[in-house]
């Protein structure tokens, strides 16, 4: 299954064949997509027997509008998309879908070569509508179309390159539609007497939990005999039925204001789900993920390569790694990693962490680690998402769908499986013994029911978040692992409210930061470690000194000077280790807070998608 996430480029494809009218069926099936965002949308349906297109620039409800005032198309089997804006400014006329003559194409991703073919095409007096890379594809799609579809198709798979999904219809064959991916991911619903394409689970789920997941450069056809599947040597080929683990329920909002909401209070079940099965007699056991404490004892360095919210878990990861197991951790964001040259060799390990398993830039660290011979550890949310199937070892984070844009319980069950990665890894090389081992696996396990207790008075972040919504900008400061929560606090903020926000180490403020204080200005000090409060504490007292407005994050045994922060939240005293599980919550809601009363769409921030499958 396919949970996807980051400000990544990943629109969504729908499609359906089926007794039913599809119409209707499509618009629903691209509601549940919505939390991927998108700029417009648009669907083609097989009507009279003819191809009818529907698009529009803005939201799904723009479309409904315009075909109430246009007319309702109507059939049995179309395809449907919503886009983000890769090539082309959002309008009606760049929206999917596009058509050639014959055939009419939706499209995730990126065609590499597109100019190089559009050129082409142009050449041979093709006129083009729009300024899309997906017209294109549309386009040569019809110039090598002479009665077979899968020849076509096979013919356009060998000269395109990128990465992408298409779902396609041929006005020669009524009632069909195929389907073909290569890297971005798609799969191929069957339910009774009709089946369906979409770009992930949730599109699918009201109508059936059987689908398929098609693999690069497989083609799928589907009509009223069911479903078929071909490769690119036009041979027909048999696909494994799997089945969803879990119902409707769990895509749908039950009764919160909005997704991620929903989701930050699911995070302690998440937790649970994702560390109770991976410890046997009190200590961390990853056996079942293919680590064993004999393998974890060859690795001289460990790479950590993410993007976004997962690198900041990492982040987290490095601090923890380095204090317990003296092992040496760099944190690199993907798309920097590929381009340094990466000094890695086979004792090396680097993890790879995704939300949606399917991110293009740590996808390609993945691949490139394994060329120079790293061994490779997937920790990903996405079952049979290509960085889950392509690493040597793999740990699945339990979280189930996350639907916001902005990720909260993928990233707490990234830094859940980092503890346990630490515990384990630190035992193993002999720097903490058995019974410290259990202590802290016990901490770990302690953890949800902490959260459940602090999002009970979640109250007092709506009051921290009322004092927010008139800045336009404010910092978050902290050293250590303060500073690494410091950096997923600023980026939750400013990705949901739009208000400019920056995290810095408490430390650097007085080597140029310390200059953007002026009167008034919020101050997000995270002061959560023991051993570093002190010293934090005479950083908030600069900022105080210069005017900020300070709302303090830290244990609720200390009880600061009216001099020294304007608001507290306070959090139980537990180890300073495990700080950052606890603390990151009234961070999350602090951001969700500030964007709802500042009439922001919570779940699907401008400009950002939830899957990032383009470089």
């Amino acid at each position: 299954m396919f949970y996807n996430k980051s400000n990544d480029h990943m629109c969504g494809i729908v499609g359906y064949v089926g007794k039913n009218e599809c119409t209707d069926i499509l618009i629903d099936s691209l509601s549940k997509l919505e939390y991927r965002g998108y700029d417009s949308a648009g669907i083609a349906v097989f009507d009279s027997g003819e191809i009818k297109v529907a698009k529009s620039k803005g939201r799904l409800a723009d479309l409904v509008e315009k075909m109430k005032t246009e007319g309702k198309i109507k059939g049995h089997a179309g395809i449907g998309h919503t886009r983000w804006a890769t090539h082309g400014e959002p309008s009606d006329i760049n929206s999917h879908p596009h058509s050639g003559k014959r055939v009419t194409i939706v499209h995730n991703g990126i065609i590499e070569n597109y100019k190089q073919i559009k050129d082409f095409l142009i050449s041979q007096n093709r006129e083009f509508l729009s300024e899309t890379d997906t017209e294109v594809v549309a386009q040569l799609l019809d110039y090598y179309y002479e009665g077979d579809p899968l020849d076509a198709i096979i013919k356009v798979m060998r000269e395109i390159r990128g990465s992408f999904a298409l779902g396609i219809v041929f006005a020669d064959f009524a009632d069909t539609v195929y389907a073909v991916r290569r890297e971005s991911p798609l799969i191929v619903g069957v339910g009774e007497n009709e089946s369906f394409i979409a770009s992930d689970v949730p599109a699918i789920l009201k109508y059936t939990k059987n689908y398929y997941l098609l693999e690069h450069d497989e083609i799928s056809v589907l009509n009223k005999d069911g479903v078929k599947f071909y490769n690119l040597h036009k041979k027909e080929i048999k696909l494994e039925l799997k089945t969803a683990d879990w119902d409707m329920d769990a895509a749908e909002k039950n009764g919160f204001e909005h997704f991620m909401l929903k989701e930050i209070h699911e995070q302690p079940t998440a937790i649970r789900t994702t560390i109770t099965p991976r410890i046997v007699d009190g200590l961390p056991n990853l056996e079942e993920c293919g680590i064993t404490p004999e393998a974890l004892k060859k690795f001289n360095r460990i790479h950590i390569v993410a993007c976004g919210t997962a690198m900041h878990a990492g982040t987290v990861g490095k601090y923890i790694i380095e204090k317990l197991a003296r092992v040496p951790v760099i944190v690199d964001i993907a798309s920097e990693f590929r381009y340094r040259d990466p000094l890695l060799d086979e004792n090396d390990l680097v993890i790879i962490i995704s939300q949606s398993g399917e991110t293009a830039d740590s996808l390609a660290a993945l691949r490139l680690s394994k060329e120079i011979g790293a061994k490779t550890l997937a920790i990903v949310n996405a079952k049979g998402s290509s960085i889950a199937r392509e690493a040597d070892m793999l740990i699945y984070t339990h979280a189930g769908p996350e639907i916001a844009v902005a990720s909260t319980k993928a990233y707490m069950v990234q830094i859940a499986v980092m503890y346990l990665l630490a515990f384990e890894l630190a035992y193993a090389v002999g720097k903490i013994d058995i019974d410290e081992c259990r202590r802290l696996t016990s901490l770990l396990s302690s953890t949800p029911d902490i959260i459940e207790n602090i999002l009970e008075h979640k109250e007092h972040t709506q009051y921290i978040a009322s004092s927010l919504i008139t800045a336009d900008s404010l910092l978050y400061i902290g050293r250590g692992l303060d500073y690494a929560l410091s950096m997923e606090g600023s980026l939750k903020l400013k990705e949901i409210s739009y208000i400019h926000s920056e995290s810095y180490a408490a430390g650097e403020l007085k080597h140029g930061t310390i200059s953007l204080i002026s009167d008034g200005m919020p101050v997000i000090a995270v002061a959560t470690q023991k051993s570093l409060f002190e010293k934090t504490v005479s950083n908030i007292k600069e900022v105080k000194a210069r005017g900020a407005k300070v709302i303090m994050v830290c244990r609720d045994s200390y009880d600061p000077e009216k001099d020294i922060a304007d608001y507290k939240f306070g959090l139980p005293d537990i180890d300073d280790i495990i700080m950052p599980m606890i603390a990151v919550v009234p961070l999350q809601l602090i951001a969700y807070y500030t964007s709802v009363l500042r009439g922001n769409d919570v779940d699907k921030p401008r400009n950002l998608a939830k899957s990032v499958t383009v470089e």
